[in-house]
């Protein structure tokens, strides 16, 4: 896996219900390298810490192999890497094969992969069509957030090598329709009960279905 570019979102005020919020889901490339802190990108824009950044949601990946899917379906838009609020956009990041746990070098960062993006409004916001939100759990490739155990630097053209394989065969794909299918597979709920790279309260949860 790949860097292709590294993007960042400054604070950007937006009406939501006839409420003015803040959102830093508007993120563009930047010519730098980015840092990747302990709970956040450095010099990014967390709007809302109780449903973004913190551990096991300090960075997130999305996939640029999913950008052509929806340029098809939203070819208005001014389409640049960042469109999906990511801060790392990956050649070659597949869901299917990416277990919840595994441990990469990315840049000079150590990181692990800790669970998929639950689409909010925001994401809405950014495409002008609230649809999308629906449109994007129905599609199943959702991009990942990782958890950062070692601080570091990432660049465009950075490689994303796999050091340790998680035990836990549970993938991000597989957590995701998890989470949104009213049918739980009882095998991956085990999966995930068990899986200590998912936040607590995701795991906790989850329990309930079991």
């Amino acid at each position: 896996m790949k860097v292709i570019s590294t993007n960042l979102g400054p604070s950007t005020e937006i009406m939501w219900n006839n409420e003015k919020t803040t959102t830093g889901i508007f993120k563009y490339p930047v010519t730098g390298p980015i840092y990747l802190d302990t709970e956040a990108v450095r010099n990014d824009t967390i709007a809302n810490r109780k449903v973004h950044g913190g551990a096991f949601k300090a960075c997130y990946l999305f996939s640029s192999d999913q950008y052509p899917y929806w340029r098809q379906k939203y070819p208005d838009l001014q389409w640049d890497w960042g469109m999906f609020g990511e801060n790392l956009t990956m050649e070659g990041l597949d869901e299917s094969g990416l277990k919840i746990g595994n441990i990469y070098k990315l840049g000079s960062a150590l990181v692990q992969i800790t669970q998929p993006r639950e689409p909010c409004f925001k994401l809405g916001i950014r495409f002008g069509n609230q649809n999308i939100i629906k449109e994007f759990i129905d599609h199943g490739f959702p991009g990942t957030y990782v958890r950062i155990l070692e601080k570091g630097e990432v660049s465009t053209g950075d490689h994303m090598e796999l050091v340790k394989e998680s035990s836990n065969p549970l993938t991000i794909q597989q957590f995701y329709g998890l989470l949104f299918n009213r049918e739980k597979d009882q095998k991956l709920l085990q999966w995930a009960i068990t899986n200590e790279a998912l936040p607590p309260s995701k795991r906790e949860g989850l329990k309930k279905w079991a």
